[in-house]
């Protein structure tokens, strides 16, 4: 499929004339077609004042109006067959199936998030109906719900070309909950990024709805993004990359004469915690597991375990022997950018540079810089010096990770309390190791937003129960989720109905429950009607 290299502005091809730039294939250093045209300050305001324009009515729209829209969304997607497979794996170097499987999770949440809209609880509607015998006051009529937050603006991310970019589970989430959206695309994968746009630009066209809905617009973070944030329509950002990045979106955005949320998901170290029963019973299978979790996708995902925490000990030594055999075994990858690589080198450099590290073990492949190889490695550092240091928790954004040997299970303690918010938390633990088990269970309850026990944190799946979020650092708001249905709520907001007769109030707090929610009335879960 040919690419245009503009932005799509509510269904309008932008115009040349702004910086140009290219995607460039990190495995072979070749610069990819076309030219990409920088969206101009003006085409931002009309993108963003087409969502304020197309929210009024987009937010009218059903449940099964919405739900029609994501579905076709993801039939789109699908259609584009294995051109998207292959622009994906030019611009980003990962391979063909993982795209392949990446492209099924897209749609997976689509559909997902489209079932959630048609059924309609999610609105969370509740009802205490009118008491006016009440004594000494009557209570007034009051009905609750959650409604759309407004126009979403929605930053690609750059390890997750389609999961948590164009069509990924923020655009998902904002659409399911009745918001308009703006993507601004990921330098690094324009093409991919346009391909999915153009999905999803045919499927609004499609569902007839207003062309507003959606936009996708090209340009740098530090120009285009901003003035995104900063447009006066915004009223919401989902952000996936860099701590700095992040932030530097989050204080934009509180500075604004009217602030607005920014669902920021930035740096985690997910740290991994083997109890001395686990290291005895399984040392092999945790040796291979884990040089499998901090190497998959070379390194390169939120949740890579980048600490891992281990008593002294004989078994603990063996153990180490086994990783560092795993790890001489685990093959060199290309990263997603060139500017990428050379951030790792720079942190997991400053981390080894620190006194008390050293190695422990680096694969034996060497990584070739033409091809934006890294080259997988651990070190080792004692739980003294990383309570000394608080610099080593400091993220390497790819294959390297770091072991603390702690003298004591005080120790143990010590270091997760000295933590910083995390995405995930991982225990290795028996039975037997129950003792030392609970109060640091306790201890990363305050630290992480998901708690694993025996098993690795790389793997988010897409589902009712899940949460990927934490406190900050990890993201900007730990009460939401960027993965599971409830990500919908970081882009709704309750309003409460005071002693509105029936005719006005919208349909989930009907008396009659048209939409058949379940309902929360005079505090009891019901689909019946009010009486």
């Amino acid at each position: 499929m040919s690419l245009h290299g503009k932005s799509l502005l509510a269904g309008v091809l932008g115009q040349t004339g702004g910086r140009i730039f290219h995607a460039v294939n990190p495995a072979t250093n070749e610069r990819l077609a076309p030219d990409f045209h920088e969206a101009s300050a003006g085409e931002v305001t009309q993108a963003l004042d087409a969502g304020a324009a197309a929210f009024s009515t987009y937010r009218a729209c059903s449940g099964a109006e919405r739900a029609k829209l994501l579905e076709t969304i993801a039939v789109e997607i699908e259609a584009l067959g294995d051109a998207l497979i292959e622009r994906a794996n030019a611009e980003t170097g990962l391979p063909p199936a993982r795209i392949t499987g990446e492209r099924a999770r897209t749609c997976g949440q689509l559909r997902l998030f489209a079932a959630v809209a048609r059924d309609g609880s999610w609105t969370d509607a509740r009802i205490d109906p009118a008491l006016p015998d009440r004594q000494p006051l009557p209570r007034p009529d009051l009905r609750r719900m959650l409604i759309p937050l407004g126009p979403v603006v929605v930053f690609g991310s750059s390890n997750f070309p389609l999961a948590f970019s164009v069509a990924g589970g923020d655009v998902a989430s904002a659409l399911a909950a009745g918001c308009t959206v703006a993507v601004k695309a990921h330098s690094a994968h324009p093409g991919t990024a346009e391909l999915v746009g153009g999905a999803i630009v045919r499927a609004v066209a499609t569902c007839g709805l207003p062309a507003g809905v959606f936009s996708l617009i090209h340009g740098g973070g530090a120009t285009v993004g901003m003035a995104m944030v900063r447009h006066p329509a915004t009223a919401a950002v989902g952000f996936t990359g860099s701590h700095a990045a992040g932030r530097a979106l989050f204080d934009a955005a509180a500075s604004r004469p009217h602030p607005i949320p920014v669902f920021a998901e930035m740096s985690s170290l997910n740290p991994v915690f083997l109890l001395p029963g686990a290291v005895r019973e399984r040392a092999d299978a945790l040796a291979q597991g884990l040089v499998g979790s901090f190497t998959l996708g070379v390194g390169q995902f939120c949740t890579k375990p980048g600490l891992v925490f281990a008593l002294r000990n004989d078994e603990t030594h063996a153990f180490l022997e086994k990783l560092a055999a795993a790890v001489h075994g685990a093959p060199c990858g290309t990263m997603l950018t060139r500017g990428i690589r050379d951030a790792f080198v720079m942190s997991r450099d400053k981390v080894t540079a620190i006194p008390g590290v050293r190695p422990l073990a680096a694969a034996t492949a060497i990584s070739d810089t033409a091809r934006t190889q890294a080259q997988p490695s651990v070190s080792i550092a004692t739980a003294a010096d990383f309570l000394a240091h608080p610099e080593l928790a400091t993220e390497a954004f790819g294959p390297f990770t770091l072991v603390v040997l702690a003298e004591t299970p005080g120790d143990f303690a010590a270091c997760a309390a000295s933590l910083e918010g995390q995405l995930t938390a991982t225990l290795h633990a028996t039975p037997l190791d129950l003792p030392m088990l609970r109060p640091l269970l306790a201890a990363l309850e305050q630290k992480a937003g998901r708690v694993l026990l025996n098993g690795y944190p790389t793997g988010v799946e897409v589902c009712q129960a899940m949460n990927h979020g934490g406190p900050y650092p990890a993201t900007t708001d730990a009460r939401y989720t960027s993965v599971g249905t409830a990500a919908m709520m970081r882009f709704a907001r309750p309003v409460c109905y005071q002693g509105l007769t029936d005719d006005l109030l919208p349909d989930p707090l009907k008396n009659a429950n048209p939409l058949g929610l379940l309902r929360l009335v005079n505090g009891q879960p019901t689909r019946d009607p009010v009486r």
